[in-house]
């Protein structure tokens, strides 16, 4: 499962697993590296990864049990309703403007928007007129089809011009309209509450290493005794990333930056700040304390990062502390908290006890007991995923002192209706 922890053997050789012809993606990062020279970490896990011919993302259907690694909205659906229940509330904190866009990066298999849309469905009553639309920002044809299928049926299609920046357009059995996007530029700009789960750490990171003459970048090289081998090397002399993304005040001996990460925080701060709404970001990660978290799943088992690249997803831990920086002052950020802490204030207890209640199957009870002891349980998933939120400054209450540290939440302009959310039906 992606959510086990190990440290990645860094500056370790990694054979191709026993094949004697190298694999496609092997043959294509080793070509490039004869021709420009040791790539930087962040290169690698782009091609690896996102690479529009072989990359592991876009060839493949990773989740679920026969995947790489599984995720918290294939194991309950009570996680994407809890979600779906955060965003009526931020929606209805920001006054309950006419439009609310869910924009999802990295929709899986479409199972959290699902349930986060059963959840607007069955509150109708709450969100009364307004205009309501599904955004999906994803790279890889396989899971966008996939997506496709979940959420709209046979109700969608491709996009007829090449250069339109929603390549698939389809709707949802109640009519909402699902639209398909490369990159979350294109999304249309308006009112929109974002969310990211196991999202950044699949982005590019960039990792580097103190040494005696300074920081020094950790670059992906061809083993000169294996000439089909990968191994980790450290650049010689000062590169432009090791130059600019490492903090003067660094304390740590090594580190891992995803500027591609940075970016998007910033792109998600500025149309938060421009048109409203609310990012939220769920992931496993550090308050910028952890040094070398790169690491591969393959078949839900820990897999060498360098090894017959392209078979398996790589990733690393996110780093909030980054996160935080790279969004500025003008929103709001809160958290990290962790998942237990999110879906316990969420009403996960709650909810829980209705499913229990109304159900009378032994093996559904058990299902259900298994799934939150999963989710919540801090030696499993309660305490290693965390919760990471963006905010319109204008859903924060000033502080009453000029010493006041702590920022207060305003209260929401009308209460949530519990009550109806409780009363839910589990499918």
């Amino acid at each position: 499962m992606r959510w086990q922890a190990a440290p990645s053997k860094l500056f370790c050789s990694s054979p191709p697993d026993g094949n004697n012809t190298p694999p496609s993606m092997l043959r294509h990062l080793t070509s490039k590296i004869k021709a420009t020279g040791p790539i930087p970490v962040a290169e690698y896990m782009r091609e690896v990864l996102t690479n529009p011919v072989k990359g592991y993302y876009v060839r493949n259907n990773m989740l679920g049990p026969e995947g790489d690694f599984i995720t918290s909205p294939e194991i309950s659906q009570i996680f994407g309703e809890l979600i779906g229940v955060w965003i009526i509330s931020e929606w209805m904190g920001a006054g309950q403007p006419k439009q609310l866009q869910l924009v999802e990066l990295g929709p899986g298999k479409g199972s959290l928007a699902s349930d986060v849309l059963r959840v607007f469905s069955q509150l109708q009553s709450v969100l009364g007129g307004a205009s309501v639309s599904l955004h999906l920002v994803e790279v890889s044809p396989a899971l966008s089809l996939l997506q496709a299928q979940n959420l709209t049926g046979n109700r969608s299609q491709e996009a007829d011009a090449e250069d339109d920046p929603v390549y698939r357009r389809g709707e949802t059995d109640a009519g909402l309209p699902v639209s398909w996007y490369h990159q979350l530029d294109d999304v249309p700009t308006g009112f929109s509450v974002f969310v990211a789960h196991e999202f950044f750490d699949a982005l590019p990171i960039h990792k580097f290493q103190r040494t005696e003459k300074g920081w020094r970048e950790v670059l992906v090289d061809i083993d000169p005794e294996k000439p089909d081998t990968l191994r980790f090397v450290v650049a010689p002399a000062p590169t432009l990333a090791s130059t600019s993304l490492v903090q003067a005040d660094e304390t740590r001996d090594h580190v891992e930056v995803s500027a591609e990460g940075g970016v998007i925080v910033q792109q998600l701060a500025r149309r938060i700040i421009e048109d409203g709404g609310a990012a939220l970001i769920i992931d496993y990660g550090h308050n910028g304390t952890k040094t070398d978290t790169f690491r591969g799943f393959k078949g839900h088992q820990l897999h060498d990062v360098l090894a017959s690249p392209g078979s398996a997803d790589l990733t690393a831990d996110v780093d909030f502390n980054y996160l935080r920086r790279m969004a500025g002052g003008g929103v709001a950020c809160l958290g990290p908290v962790t998942q237990r802490t999110f879906l316990k204030n969420m009403g996960i207890d709650t909810r829980m006890q209705v499913l229990l209640r109304n159900c009378s199957d032994p093996s559904t009870r058990k299902q259900l007991i298994s799934s939150y002891n999963m989710l919540t349980n801090p030696a499993k998933m309660g305490e290693r995923f965390h919760f990471f939120s963006l905010l319109h400054p204008s859903r924060l209450a000033k502080p009453q002192k000029p010493e006041g540290l702590k920022l207060e939440k305003k209260k929401s302009p009308a209460p949530l209706p519990v009550a109806g959310f409780t009363e839910l039906k589990f499918a």
